[in-house]
């Protein structure tokens, strides 16, 4: 059982959110009892939701929390043992047994008589958090308490190496992205067929059922709060069932990439007119029946009505939603639900507040279906992707980057025909004539197309970045019909031949290593500093840096003459050679099977930090020439910070 869920904290920990996870803070004091006796104290500040468990737990439980002084110069003596608070013994939902563990702070004590002169004693504290559903890997902080004749008590906190300054704020960015596009698509749903009628009927319910326009406008407040409250409920179930930190992990499984492939597959079916998703309809009539009870109840269950009528326009969105938002991990699940629910909501609240805007609304119609198959083409695109990153991981080359690219020109063509009117689906209304609004959207989607041709060519195509496999993982890494003469390449011009274990990243000739102690060895021949580039095959952000910060003129220099890069695969499932196999220091018993595992050990060991894209500029001895940075997309930040690690290698 505690092998099990050993194993299960550490590929949370490795697959984690962008920052490596660190529920408990340290922080040590020391109190003056005699001129030669101190009791030194350690308090944990602990993260809502943790557990930290006592010194003593059962055989086969976690791991016990254990302080280890360093006495080995013989200044000071250990009285006694170290003294912990009472803490809670419950039944731990994790290991199944009775534990005692603290939750929001804990102190310990220890006793120690010290010889004269001594002013500073080093120690070490081993522990291990868990929540309600994982737990994360062992973790040692080091802690060092200030002996002062003057002062009763010092503190001294533990900082850990907090590689990256930027994942925080990058964080924040990725959630209000996906806050963005699920607003939007909230929207979107609205304007299907089973929810958009649903706006008029339903606030004229409130206007008219209620005393008057106050009450009114109350109970359809009320309503769009519960129609926010369902769908956040949702969401929150989804990362409370997976958990917050191993959802990221999704994004580089493979399974888990294909499951999703076909998920996405089967909704835009549904959208396009194959089948109707839906939930049994003994549900909605139950929640029928308990909305006519009125009041906050009968709101509650009228909101909960629409969310299972509508289910067959919104349940392929909402699933959309959630699988990308799964695979970017943390809080997206319940960010995502929030936006999307909170753009369906809103209509409800202003009408009901505004009556007369009733009459400015588009009457049902064809269009509505209109907006339904273009939701399925949208979807089938998106599917694609989690299809490439499966290819990617698994380096299987079947689905290259001409070939997604050619996907999706038939995708969105067969899109720009379809709103032309010269395809008509099955529950398609007749078509006479082509609205304006319709022809404008053809127009964009046939733009895009074509905007997608030059692609196959080799061309960057940097409005999409995001979504095909990267440029040299292609057929033609340098476009069709290019042939290199001779040692044209500026890398190679630099470098002469090109050295064992390198290759050139395509299509910009950059110097490129994939194993790291190849890589440092040649950067000490040349005499120039390293750059490491932690990433991934699946990595969205890598392939942004990439494609439209790296290809800059001021950037590409250095990359090729200034620095020797090291692109290390997190995801590398390619299996490490026998001889390279070794145990895994951060999973003990366990071996180290391949390539990516390597570099991803390296990573969270070495910087403390499992983000991707992760940069280091470093000398020949492997120190940080300059802190670490993560996804920047600012190409004058960028610059910036290779020039200021340049610099100081030349001093």
């Amino acid at each position: 059982m505690k092998n099990v869920i050993l194993f299960l904290a550490l590929i949370s920990f490795l697959f984690g959110q962008a920052q490596v996870l660190e529920p408990v803070k340290w922080e040590t004091s020391v109190e003056k009892l005699s001129d030669t006796e101190y009791q030194l104290i350690s308090k944990a500040t602990i993260d809502d939701g943790w557990h930290l468990y006592s010194q003593t737990v059962p055989q086969d439980g976690p791991i016990p929390t254990t302080f280890t002084y360093d006495d080995s110069e013989g200044q000071f003596k250990i009285i006694g043992n170290t003294f912990e608070e009472e803490g809670h013994t419950i039944d731990d939902p994790v290991f199944q047994m009775e534990i005692k563990f603290f939750e929001k702070t804990a102190t310990f004590r220890q006793k120690v008589k010290v010889t004269e002169g001594v002013s500073i004693i080093n120690a070490f504290v081993e522990f291990m958090v868990c929540d309600d559903s994982r737990c994360l890997p062992p973790t040692e902080v080091d802690l060092n308490f200030i002996i002062s004749e003057n002062a009763a008590a010092k503190t001294a906190e533990n900082v850990q190496d907090n590689a990256i300054k930027s994942t925080e704020s990058s964080s924040k960015q990725g959630l209000w992205g996906i806050f963005f596009i699920a607003f939007l698509s909230g929207f979107a749903a609205l304007l299907t067929p089973c929810v958009f009628p649903m706006i008029p009927m339903t606030v004229s319910f409130f206007t008219k059922q209620s005393k008057n326009k106050a009450v009114g406008i109350k109970n359809a407040i009320i309503y769009g709060v519960c129609i926010i409250v369902i769908y956040v409920l949702l969401g929150t179930a989804v990362t409370g069932i997976f958990g917050a930190d191993a959802l990221n992990a999704l994004a580089t499984n493979v399974w888990f990439n294909i499951i999703f492939f076909i998920l996405l597959v089967v909704f835009a079916t549904s959208f396009l007119g194959a089948f109707e998703i839906m939930l049994p309809n003994s549900w909605a009539n139950k929640v029928d029946s308990q909305a006519d009870r009125g009041g906050l109840i009968g709101i509650f269950f009228m909101a909960l009505a629409l969310a299972i009528v509508s289910f067959s326009c919104t349940g392929p969105i909402v699933g959309t939603l959630l699988v990308e938002a799964a695979s970017k991990g943390g809080l997206a699940p319940i960010v995502g639900m929030f936006g999307f629910s909170l753009a369906i909501a809103l209509p409800f609240a202003l009408f009901a507040a505004f009556p007369g805007w009733l009459n400015s609304l588009p009457k049902s119609g064809g269009w509505l279906n209109t907006v339904k198959v273009v939701l399925g083409f949208l979807e089938l695109a998106l599917a694609f992707k989690f299809l490439s990153q499966a290819d990617l991981v698994m380096q299987g080359h079947l689905l290259e980057r001409e070939v997604f690219i050619a996907i999706w020109i038939a995708i969105f063509g067969t899109l720009a025909l379809y709103l032309f009117g010269k395809i008509q689906l099955p529950h398609d209304s007749p078509l006479p004539h082509i609205s304006v609004g319709r022809l404008s959207l053809g127009l964009v989607v046939l733009t895009f197309t074509i905007y997608m041709i030059p692609g196959l060519w080799g061309a960057p195509l940097n409005l999409i970045s995001a979504f095909p496999p990267p440029q040299d993982y292609s057929e033609s890494p340098y476009g069709v019909g290019y042939t290199r003469l001779g040692t044209g390449s500026s890398a190679l011009n630099d470098h002469g031949d090109l050295p064992e274990g390198a290759h050139l990243l395509a299509p910009h000739d950059i110097l490129a290593f994939n194993d790291y102690d190849t890589g440092l060895a040649y950067a000490k021949k040349v005499g120039k500093p390293v750059m490491i580039d932690f990433t991934g095959w699946a990595c969205v952000n890598c392939r942004k840096m990439e494609q439209n910060v790296w290809p800059k003129p001021e950037i590409l220099n250095i990359l090729k003459n200034d620095v020797i890069l090291i692109s290390l695969y997190v995801d590398d499932k390619r299996p490490l050679e026998a001889g390279d196999v070794v145990d895994s220091k951060l999973k003990p018993g366990k071996k180290l099977k391949y390539i990516g595992q390597k570099w991803s050990e390296l990573q969270t060991i070495k910087y403390k930090a499992n983000t991707q894209p992760f940069y280091v500029l470093m000398d020949h001895n492997e120190d940080n020439l300059l802190d670490p940075v993560s996804y920047t997309p600012n190409v004058e930040d960028y610059h910036n910070w290779l020039k200021t690690g340049i610099s100081k290698f030349k001093k």
